[in-house]
């Protein structure tokens, strides 16, 4: 299943501005401003200027926060999102209540309180981000995230992105043949392409983020069979012959 774009030309203006250097772009952009992002809940509150609102917007980073304050651009980042540009990319610092930046080793900790499988679905998100594909929240489908070839202006989502850990004790999704068969009718009804992201610890645990490097992430593309496809031409035997 192929990228589906959303108009002429828009396949020739992804082409022109890759996913990597408008990531690049806001990387560059956050450093030199000194970053500083809020930790709200499960989430990250940032202040930016307009250009980098524009910039957050294009690399497909948090979400548009409406305010009364007219000076300042404000972006909820999601857990993962912030995660990755402090930790990855290395272009935000986020602080908590106080004027002093939370650790990383802090700031891994809380989120692991917040949500039991940040270890795996963070893995998963960098995982996909770091081959540049745009990853969203996928919990209007069922899954995980959704993985975008390009902005979602140009492009539909291409992939329902599952997040599932290697040699579970069977609480995983996936776990009997009707999960399976439901998670691929309905990722193909919207026209996307289910892929399950294994994650194997391979007995790193998740005491740091350092653990993550190895964590070895494993790609399966699940569809359902269709024995009319499959179906071999066969010519009748003639009487008497055995088939």
């Amino acid at each position: 299943m192929g990228p589906r774009w959303k108009g002429k030309g828009c396949e020739a203006k992804a082409l022109s501005d890759p996913m990597s250097a408008i990531v690049s772009r806001l990387q560059s952009s956050l450093v030199d401003s000194n970053a500083r992002g809020l930790l709200s809940g499960s989430n990250v509150i940032l202040a930016v200027d307009l250009e980098q609102s524009d910039l957050l917007n294009s690399a497909c980073f948090g979400r548009p926060m409406l305010t009364a304050d007219k000076e300042k651009n404000w972006c909820q980042l999601g857990m993962e999102e912030a995660f990755y540009l402090c930790y990855f990319l290395k272009c935000l610092e986020i602080f908590c209540r106080d004027d002093c930046p939370e650790a990383v080793q802090d700031l891994w900790q809380y989120m692991i309180n917040r949500k039991s499988t940040f270890p795996e679905s963070y893995r998963a998100y960098s995982h996909l981000r770091a081959k540049n594909w745009v990853v969203r929240l996928g919990s209007q489908y069922g899954v995980d995230f959704v993985a975008y070839r390009h902005h979602p202006s140009l492009v539909h989502s291409e992939y329902a992105i599952l997040v599932l850990k290697e040699g579970d004790d069977g609480s995983s999704r996936l776990r009997v043949w009707s999960d399976l068969h439901c998670s691929v009718r309905l990722s193909g009804s919207v026209a996307k392409g289910l892929l399950a992201l294994y994650i194997d610890k391979s007995g790193h645990g998740e005491a740091s983020p350092s653990c993550l490097n190895g964590y070895h992430v494993e790609e399966r593309i699940l569809a359902r069979w269709n024995p009319e496809q499959c179906r071999e031409d066969q010519t009748i035997p003639e009487s008497g012959t055995k088939p």
